[in-house]
């Protein structure tokens, strides 16, 4: 099963080992709450870890593929987008997700988009709150 297939089943499943595989070392996660992207795989897997409690019902609806330029270094990579809906916090989230490709076919960047704004502010939130729980990021409390 190629890379994109084997991503999408362990989404669904939210089986959070099986992304670990998937993902280069160095790979950057584009989200639509925060400015920066997520850089480097540990990070990049505490995300999802908190991204598969956050979302309920998250089911892919399609597939499409070509290639795209990566942000990281401008060239063109192998890229795939999945389309899905989810719900967080009640609100229900159209979505997509690109994943664009090593020479090895492992992810180097994953970009997300999702709308409609009200979905956003209640990812956002519910992301940051799963973020200073498992203790990735500070709190508003915390000192550096």
């Amino acid at each position: 099963m190629e890379t994109a297939e084997r991503f999408r089943a362990a989404v669904e499943k939210r089986d959070l080992a099986a992304l670990d595989d998937l993902f280069t070392e160095d790979i950057r996660l584009y989200s639509p709450v925060k400015f920066t992207p997520f850089e480097g795989k540990p990070m990049v897997l505490g995300l999802f870890g908190v991204l598969l409690r956050v979302f309920e019902d998250l089911r892919y609806i399609g597939r499409f593929e070509g290639t795209a330029e990566t942000s990281s270094d401008g060239e063109e990579a192998p890229s795939v987008i999945l389309p899905f809906r989810a719900t967080v916090q009640g609100k229900q989230i159209h979505g997509i997700d690109q994943l664009q490709f090593d020479g090895t076919g492992r992810v180097k960047e994953f970009t997300v988009m999702v709308r409609p704004q009200s979905a956003v502010h209640a990812l956002g939130q519910a992301v940051l709150a799963g973020l200073v729980a498992d203790g990735l990021v500070p709190g508003a409390g915390d000192t550096p």
